[in-house]
């Protein structure tokens, strides 16, 4: 590769890290301030609906991640591009729903003294810090892939395809969890 090509690469790649960077803390934040600092508002009742959606995102992307894998194991590259990107679309969709649900509910809370009040905040605390983590690695993963640098790709790929399975499997545990213990 000629100099020009690597220094053209090292400061489109510098600018996407950037931006990596600043989306993922914009996420951050705003997550913590909806659920932290933030009053809900409107009816809360009116999306009761949405925490099983979002599970049902969680559990679509854990689907597409585990058949994507097994696809691209396989040497079908069309079929794991496209479940990696239906992956991706559910677990978008999921974020969307999950921050509109808590903007107008605010937190939910597991009940003091339920069963498995212990289990369900480790859990709970894991995917929830995992979830900040996989965050810009799968926006790398995409970012190689995109950029047809695959062996950088597969690389960053081994890590965040466990992290990324974990948090959608654990999307849904939460959920049900919560369901069990609430009603």
């Amino acid at each position: 590769m000629s100099s020009a090509a690597s220094s053209s690469r090292e400061g489109s790649d510098r600018a996407f890290y950037l931006a990596n960077a600043a989306i993922s803390l914009a996420a951050v934040a705003l997550l913590g301030w909806i659920l932290v600092l933030r009053e809900p508002t409107g009816d809360t009742g009116a999306l009761a609906f949405m925490p099983a959606v979002n599970a049902t995102m969680n559990g679509i992307a854990a689907s597409c991640l585990a058949a994507g894998w097994i696809a691209i194991q396989r040497g079908k590259r069309d079929l794991h591009r496209a479940l990696m990107l239906s992956a991706f679309g559910a677990s978008a969709l999921f974020l969307v729903g999950y921050l509109v649900y808590h903007w107008v509910h605010g937190d939910t809370r597991y009940p003091e003294g339920a069963p498995l009040r212990g289990l369900y905040l480790v859990v709970l605390a894991s995917h929830v810090v995992l979830s900040i983590v996989v965050f810009p690695m799968i926006l790398g993963t995409f970012w190689f892939a995109l950029r047809n640098r695959f062996a950088t790709h597969r690389k960053l790929a081994r890590w965040t395809l466990p992290i990324w399975l974990y948090v959608s499997v654990t999307g849904v545990a939460v959920f049900l969890m919560l369901r069990l213990a609430i009603g």
